[in-house]
């Protein structure tokens, strides 16, 4: 607890020598990023315009085990996009490689979060602390590794193939497919955060267990709410893809949360 010793200026010199740190760390990142983007962007970042992607085969494996006849298991899938912004590619360029350090910087900065608030936590905060930290590492990179293989490429199937008239010829922006790829990506990354995030509700009062039991119910339709908006195929295969994980993040996160005192009590008496 030797923190306690540090006077208010001591503390923000602390908090922007990390804040230079996590910068810097971003900067190398992005750097190294901005010389690999056009590698990167043919065998990443584009990757889901092809149909020798991996999701893509996967669902043709499926199809095929499974003997689906049906369109989305076997249709084959290809997205040219065009450029109608002379800017665009260069800022597309920058603001991909930054993104990219963002995204791949986040352990270094929960261990930058974790070397600030350490010194002020007692042994038993430190280890619940350490275990949301990782925990957290852990779920964001799992929902946007969901988010880049499965989400964004069911998205962008059902989006480039939908018409609204056949005299009406789809034709993606470099622009929007770059948006739409970010969003959803990071999105699924946040989304994954959702038991860590109701962990802390708890610690602050404002969530328990009882109550994330009680509405249940109600969370299933606001997650398959969710999942239809963010992947409208309209199919069960694909809303069961993202409505899937979300509900077993809700059902984390109310594992993760501890009984108030009084259900803790309740739950002795009635023996369980």
């Amino acid at each position: 607890m030797a923190d306690k010793e540090l006077t208010f200026w001591d503390h923000l010199e602390v908090l922007r020598r990390a804040l230079i740190r996590i910068i810097a760390v971003w900067f190398v990142l992005a750097v190294g990023y901005f010389l690999a983007m056009p590698w990167l962007f043919d065998h990443v970042v584009l990757a889901p315009c092809s149909d020798s992607f991996v999701f893509y085969d996967f669902l043709r494996w499926i199809g095929a085990k499974l003997d689906l006849q049906g369109e989305f298991f076997t249709q084959e899938f290809h997205v040219k996009l065009v450029n109608i912004n002379l800017t665009a590619p260069f800022f597309i360029h920058m603001s991909t490689a930054f993104w990219m350090s963002v995204v791949t910087a986040a352990p270094y900065l929960f261990y930058e979060v974790w070397r600030f608030i350490r010194p002020a936590l007692y042994p038993e905060e430190m280890r619940g602390v350490k275990k949301a930290l990782a925990l957290g590492t852990v779920m964001f990179f799992i929902g946007v590794l969901l988010g880049y293989f499965m989400v964004y490429p069911l998205t962008l199937r059902f989006l480039s193939t939908y018409q609204l008239s056949t005299l009406i010829e789809n034709q993606i922006s470099l622009n929007s497919y770059i948006d739409n790829f970010m969003m959803l990506v990071l999105c699924m990354g946040l989304a994954f955060e959702l038991p860590l995030l109701t962990w802390l509700l708890s610690l602050l009062g404002l969530v328990h267990k009882a109550f994330l039991r009680k509405y249940r119910r109600h969370a299933v339709v606001v997650i398959v709410i969710l999942a239809a908006v963010i992947t409208p195929t309209g199919d069960p295969f694909t809303l069961s893809v993202v409505a899937i994980p979300l509900y077993l993040l809700y059902e984390l996160g109310i594992l993760m949360v501890k009984d108030k005192p009084e259900e803790a009590e309740e739950g002795v008496a009635h023996g369980e």
